[in-house]
């Protein structure tokens, strides 16, 4: 028996999507698999009879669910994926695409292969972030990449003080922290000056960004550690904190950020020759010729 008969497909609009998402629907049809749209992908087939699903419970419906777009459309979808068991998979319909593994041109021949069982499975963690004010949660927000607090503009600095498993590390002033998992260490993390991590890894790295000091570098720690972030009270301007760069939840000086791991993973779903080294090569331009 197949292992995938119903398929989901989620994404957004975007260069080519509507496409590919065109041709990946036929596929899957002319193989007798039965295809569910997620709410925010169904409106670019616009003369459709398939069933549409919101994207908080797709996962719960379909035995995989198919990701159309880059890695931002990817880590929107993560979000909600992660607490749902269908795993997932990703065509690159972005730039780099380090979370998309299949290329649009290879659509057929590599979601055929996936559906012939020829596919890895490999588990991720995500963080979660709250934010209290004097004690009292009022913000909460998770992510696959990272957790991002900064002084909201680059006219400013903001100060605070870390913690790790509750023992105080450094007060620093700066633009802000990057803490990344090692999915997110190809992506905002490596651009501050972060180390690449495999993604099996289970660690999280705090990034500091632009610090006012020479002696201030990334820290790497256990996966399981709680990270606190103090926001100084004598900060000028408040210091959003941003998960994966699409959700924002607004602070004020004086508020706690805790970040930690979700106890949910997503599963994500790869073609069985895919390799980790071989899309840093691909992606990064490793291995090319040096120059004479």
């Amino acid at each position: 028996m197949d292992p995938f008969r119903n398929i989901g497909i989620v994404g957004r609009e975007g260069n080519g999507v509507a496409e590919t998402l065109q041709r990946l629907v036929t596929f899957l049809q002319s193989r007798g698999l039965t295809v569910v749209l997620g709410e925010h992908i169904a409106p670019l087939l616009p003369n459709h009879d398939l069933r549409v699903c919101p994207r908080k419970s797709i996962g719960e419906v379909c035995d995989l669910v198919i990701v159309v777009g880059g890695d931002g459309s990817f880590l929107g979808a993560a979000r909600s994926l992660s607490k749902q068991p269908a795993p997932v998979l990703g065509i690159n319909r972005g730039r780099l695409g380090f979370l998309t593994d299949i290329s649009p041109d290879e659509l057929e021949s590599q979601i055929g292969a996936v559906l012939d069982g020829e596919y890895s499975l490999e588990k991720r963690f995500l963080l979660d972030v709250e934010v209290k004010r004097q004690g009292e949660p009022v913000g909460k927000g998770e992510a696959l990449n990272d957790v991002v607090v900064n002084s909201g503009t680059s006219a400013h600095m903001m100060e605070f003080d870390l913690y790790i498993e509750g023992e105080f590390v450094y007060r620093q002033r700066s633009d802000g922290l990057i803490v990344s998992t090692p999915t997110g260490s190809t992506a905002y993390s490596m651009s501050g000056g972060g180390p690449i991590m495999h993604p099996k890894l289970d660690a999280i790295v705090l990034v500091p960004m632009f610090p006012h000091t020479l002696s201030s570098r990334p820290i790497v720690v256990d996966g399981k550690s709680e990270i606190k972030i103090v926001i100084l009270a004598d900060n000028k301007m408040p210091a959003p904190v941003t998960c994966d760069g699409q959700e924002v939840i607004p602070t004020r000086p004086g508020d706690v950020v805790y970040v930690r791991k979700k106890p949910q993973k997503l599963t994500m779903i790869h073609p069985a020759k895919q390799s980790f080294y071989a899309s840093c090569r691909d992606k990064l331009g490793w291995g090319g010729k040096l120059g004479n």
